[in-house]
């Protein structure tokens, strides 16, 4: 998973000649007739297919309307948004927005939907992921509907568990942290096995270890370790791993990219990443374990009976409020969020929105992780909540995370030191 936070800055003009020159160099071209101009990823453009597989041909004939992509990498994709939505106008229709960007400040650059929803519904609304539905809800106003997330699951390397005599997956945290124990060894073709591998650079490890036990890092209304007694166990759960050697030697610069090369060469047996990583996982090409790395929902604690959720990170499609024919936008948002669209992007390579698409017979048969995704998304949200300080936040919370599982804080001192250093960041 990725944790990508910038600060963000408004612009009411660019302040420069360069800047206005470059703006209108990334300007899309105007064809003839009606255009509305999208600013995304490429991975939204891709999704919706071309030719015969344009999931949105038929909405291009009876809108009598084409579609005009701009596209930039997830970062430079805020910043541009934000700023074409800070001017007196803009020509983009819809903007892509990340799920931890809009602030209460932000989420004042775009137009309100929820009296489209109720003058235009979108169908079967309510089979759109909750959280992911929350996640684009900002001071009780709907400013995005959610259409592609990334969620994250436990992986678990089958061929390795057999060997350590394991015949099943971790159903509890317990049996996580046992199993992960016996697997710390060297397999029968010599390779050293660590139990699990978990990048320390990452809010989603020590905030689901956090949330097993009942407790989680901030709040939607931004309460910062609503049960400090979880996280202290959840430090406690990490730090005890490491010391027993289950947790990587290099654990304080094990990056996202270090938990695939280890899971496909079978140096470690557990991670948690995103579900889409399947494939990948279990590509011949690129796994000595083709088809025997699977998933499952991330475990909770046998001592918690409350709901576990999956930390996820999602996408939402947006109107900027100063975009003049928002009924246009609101008719592409629409018909991109219908049962029919949100599947087909989803054999295109999408993250589905809608748990319902997970039932499809030919997208489940496609995609052995279905099930356990579709469980995991459905009380799945964002890590933490978008603030104007989140991302210093992160940063002060990995640091006491990283000094407690290496054995430089003990897990209370880590707790209390991040609530005296996050506290004053949080918003008022």
């Amino acid at each position: 998973m990725s944790d990508n936070f910038a600060k963000i800055t408004r612009r009411g003009l660019l302040g420069t000649a360069l800047g206005g020159a470059a703006l209108l160099a990334t300007r899309p071209s105007f064809a003839a007739g009606k255009t509305l101009n999208i600013l995304s990823h490429k991975v939204h453009q891709t999704v919706l297919g071309t030719g015969d597989g344009d999931l949105l041909a038929d909405w291009k004939k009876a809108n009598d309307a084409e579609l005009a992509f701009t596209t930039f990498d997830s970062n430079p994709l805020q910043d541009r948004l934000f700023r074409e939505a800070s001017l007196p106008s803009t020509d983009y229709g819809v903007g892509y927005i990340i799920d931890n960007r809009p602030t209460p400040d932000v989420a004042k650059l775009f137009a309100p939907l929820d009296d489209f929803l109720k003058s235009a519904p979108i169908e079967n609304y309510e089979d759109i992921a909750p959280g992911l539905r929350e996640a684009m809800t900002v001071g009780g106003k709907t400013i995005g509907i959610p259409v592609r997330h990334a969620t994250g699951g436990l992986f678990y390397n089958e061929a390795l568990l057999e060997e350590a005599g394991i015949s099943a997956p971790p159903t509890t945290l317990e049996e996580l942290i046992e199993q992960a124990g016996k697997l710390t060894f060297t397999a029968k073709d010599g390779t050293p096995v660590t139990g699990m591998i978990m990048a320390s650079d990452l809010a989603v490890f020590p905030v689901s270890f956090a949330r097993a036990y009942g407790g989680d890092y901030i709040t939607k209304d931004f309460k910062l370790l609503p049960k400090p007694e979880a996280m202290e166990k959840a430090l406690t759960v990490m730090a005890d791993m490491f010391k027993a050697g289950a947790l990587p030697r290099s654990y304080a610069t094990t990056k996202n990219d270090d938990q695939v090369t280890w899971m496909q060469q079978g140096r470690a047996a557990f991670t948690m990443i995103t579900f889409a990583r399947y494939k990948q996982f279990n590509d011949p090409a690129q796994s000595k374990f083709p088809g025997k790395i699977k998933a499952v929902q991330f475990p909770k604690s046998q001592s918690y009976d409350g709901e576990m959720s999956a930390v996820t990170e999602s996408w939402g499609m947006s109107i900027p409020a100063n975009f003049a024919d928002k009924e246009l936008a609101w008719s592409y948002i629409r018909e991109v969020s219908s049962p029919r669209v949100t599947l087909g992007m989803a054999k295109n390579g999408n993250g589905p929105v809608r748990v319902s698409t997970y039932a499809d017979a030919d997208f489940a048969a496609a995609s052995p992780v279905a099930a356990a995704e579709a469980k995991a998304l459905a009380t799945a949200r964002g890590a933490f909540p978008p603030f104007a300080e989140a991302a210093r936040a992160q940063q002060l919370f990995l640091e006491d995370v990283q000094l407690a599982v290496l054995g430089r804080k003990t897990p209370a001192e880590a707790v209390e030191s991040m609530v005296k250093r996050i506290t004053p960041l949080l918003p008022a």
